[in-house]
């Protein structure tokens, strides 16, 4: 099925006439003319673009002719660098907009013959930063993004299906199809800013099957950060079991460990299979609380699991940390109070860089002491497991110093920690039941 979807969107592809290309800002009006039978055609362009926001741009009767142009015709197998979505191009920061976060639109008009009466649709932009909405002829008929209040709530682009109005009478149809682009600063980057995938255009059928397709693969590109989520709380739950056998070990901080890491991983899934997380709730939820909250459950897991809690002073160091880390990740945040900590958030950035460093730090200093207390195979085991879980905490820094994050398998997007991970589960499942087998025969050597 996988291979049918990817000749499918090949197919797409190579039937899509070329509708135009870049063009100065003194150029004609971007008007463009597609003839369907039962295909799709990406509307690269050229598209009319304006920073800024105006209810007026969204009119069809509005005079664009002196907006610039933009051109989203992609080179030939991009894709983006996340889940392998076909048909990436750079954003506007990269096309003379550098830096500038806020709201843009973009503008087309195109006239279509098709069959008469026959139903067209339009498949919405399955990249854009941040959000979006789409107006139809003048009218507002949808996007993700909520636009009721400034700034507006973002929620990620995911593949849909606006249906156009059509005249059974005639068989051209012309539309004035308008954009506004919000760009949250959230999402600030080298290559940042509006549509990364052109919209596509067609007949109902064959933009339905393009849906299912880019579904598909967004679907794909996740899968692993949901199924891994329940084999860590599946994990979990054999700690808690551990902790129940008679043995002055503790795990509970094994168990907080693994619950916060599931719901680290399940955020990314949230956020980009459903509508009810946004940009602004992801942020809080793994920016400022789950990845602290994560990186010092795993120090003190591993302090416990390989018994070098005698250094008293390592449970108030990481304490410390986390406090210092939240409340630093909090004041950085551009939603938090923009005006008043603009000049400290700066160096936000870089005091949590150095945080995480400490953590890496003490991280790796515990993994140490726990390999020279015992040269077991069990704790090598459990030294390998901890160190994979840490390629996954500390991904940042390892991409810092050039070590590749992410590689894409049969198109799709893999990253490092999501490798990482997998064996990692399946370690420490080894490692429990190894622990829980010593255990029994402890209980039936005491009895």
């Amino acid at each position: 099925m996988m291979r049918w979807s990817g000749y499918l969107v090949s197919l797409c592809l190579l039937m899509a006439p070329v509708i135009g290309s870049a063009h100065a800002v003194a150029s004609p009006p971007p008007d463009a003319s597609v003839v369907l039978g039962h295909s799709t055609v990406p509307l690269n362009g050229p598209w009319r673009f304006h920073l800024g926001d105006d209810d007026r741009w969204s009119s069809p009767d509005f005079d664009d002719s002196g907006w610039e142009t933009v051109d989203l015709t992609p080179a030939a197998g991009a894709h983006d660098g996340d889940v392998g979505l076909p048909g990436y191009v750079t954003g506007w920061s990269q096309r003379g907009h550098a830096h500038y976060t806020g709201y843009a639109w973009y503008r087309m008009k195109v006239a279509v013959d098709s069959d008469k009466g026959s139903a067209l649709a339009l498949a919405g932009p399955t990249l854009v930063d941040s959000t979006y909405q789409l107006y139809v002829d003048g009218t507002l008929v949808g996007g993700p993004g909520e636009f009721s209040q400034a700034p507006p709530t973002v929620f990620a682009a995911k593949p849909t299906v606006f249906v156009l109005p059509t005249s059974p009478s005639t068989q051209t149809q012309t539309y004035v199809i308008a954009f506004r682009v919000w760009l949250d600063p959230l999402e600030a980057g080298a290559e940042s800013g509006g549509m990364h995938v052109a919209p596509v255009i067609g007949a109902a059928d064959a933009i339905g099957q393009l849906h299912q397709t880019q579904w598909l693969q967004t679907f794909k590109g996740y899968v692993v950060d949901a199924v891994e989520p329940l084999a860590l709380v599946l994990l979990a739950i054999m700690v808690v079991g551990l902790m129940a056998s008679r043995s002055a070990d503790s795990y509970r901080w094994l168990v907080a460990a693994l619950v916060f890491l599931a719901l680290l991983r399940l955020n990314q899934v949230l956020f980009f299979w459903t509508p009810y997380l946004s940009l602004r709730g992801y942020d809080i939820a793994v920016t400022v609380l789950l990845r602290p909250l994560t990186l010092a459950a795993w120090t003190l897991a591993w302090r416990d699991w390989f018994g070098v809690d005698r250094h008293s002073w390592l449970g108030r160091a990481v304490g410390a940390l986390t406090v210092a880390y939240v409340a630093i990740a909090c004041l950085g945040r551009p939603w938090f109070a923009p005006e008043a900590t603009h000049g400290f958030k700066p160096f936000a950035g870089m005091i949590i860089e150095g945080l995480r460093l400490v953590f890496a730090a003490l991280y790796l200093w515990t993994i140490g002491l726990g390999v020279m207390r015992s040269a077991k195979p069990s704790t090598w085991l459990a030294a390998l497991a901890a160190i994979l879980v840490g390629i996954g905490l500390f991904a940042t820094e390892l991409s810092a110093v050039g070590v590749p994050g992410i590689w894409f398998p049969y198109g799709t997007g893999v990253s490092r920690s999501q490798y990482a991970y997998a064996i990692f589960i399946a370690l420490l499942f080894v490692l429990i039941l190894v622990r829980s087998v010593g255990y029994a025969k402890k209980v039936r050597a005491g009895a």
